[in-house]
């Protein structure tokens, strides 16, 4: 019989959280001392450390599973969204224009955003799981930063790409690129401390501390614990 993990559902909806609320903030482009960037980044690299968290102690089956939950949280979202801005506005209601400047994206963006979510995500849930294996549980700072590193370059590059390219600038794109990413990895090494206590803390309350030694990292493989 498996083990209740009384935590994971927790970290499953805030991790499903940071994404959506992520997803609605990135409409907007933001300056930020010498970062531009879009509004989700604030909130975003969360996600990451979420992941990292889910990962290193539950191992990548169970990371995979949260993933899929986010993508299709976020796939909804985007639906229903789409769904809302397509039915007629009420006759005393003039908010129809900021409503779709805020949330009617465009089928590019919604196709940027989701794709560099999977790439991202699993990029660095598989890394991470490798590097645990690698390092036999050893430095756990390597783990959650390197894998970050690729995980959000990835995811990072990606969006951004997709989303932008042939519409800005391509030096206001290279720009947004780089403060994405420098301000991404950023917060995952200046939160390193608060990863390695709540990992630490859950490991302890849940006895759980998994190693992907075996696993099957294939991201379809959904219904499947190794």
């Amino acid at each position: 019989m498996t083990k209740p993990l009384k935590h994971l559902p927790v970290i499953t909806g805030l991790f499903v959280a940071v994404l959506l609320i992520s997803n609605v903030a990135s409409s907007k482009i933001v300056l930020l001392g010498p970062f531009t960037f879009d509004g989700g980044t604030i909130l975003f690299p969360l996600s990451y450390i979420f992941g990292d968290i889910l990962t290193e102690v539950y191992g990548y089956a169970q990371s995979r599973r949260v993933i899929w939950t986010g993508f299709g949280a976020a796939l909804l979202m985007t639906l229903v969204f789409a769904l809302v801005g397509l039915l007629p506005p009420a006759a005393d209601w003039n908010g129809q224009a900021a409503w779709q400047a805020i949330l009617g994206a465009t089928p590019r963006i919604v196709l940027a955003s989701l794709l560099a979510y999977l790439a991202g995500e699993f990029s660095n849930s598989i890394v991470l799981a490798r590097l645990k294996v690698r390092t036999a549980g050893r430095f756990l700072w390597v783990r959650t930063i390197g894998s970050t590193l690729i995980g959000e370059g990835v995811d990072t590059a990606i969006f951004c790409v997709v989303a932008f390219y042939g519409t800005l600038p391509n030096e206001l794109l290279g720009a947004i690129i780089a403060s994405n990413y420098v301000f991404k990895c950023g917060v995952e090494v200046l939160l390193t401390p608060v990863t390695y206590a709540i990992v630490g803390y859950l490991k302890r309350s849940e006895g759980e501390d998994y190693y992907d030694s075996g696993t099957n990292f294939n991201p379809f493989g959904v219904l499947a614990r190794s």
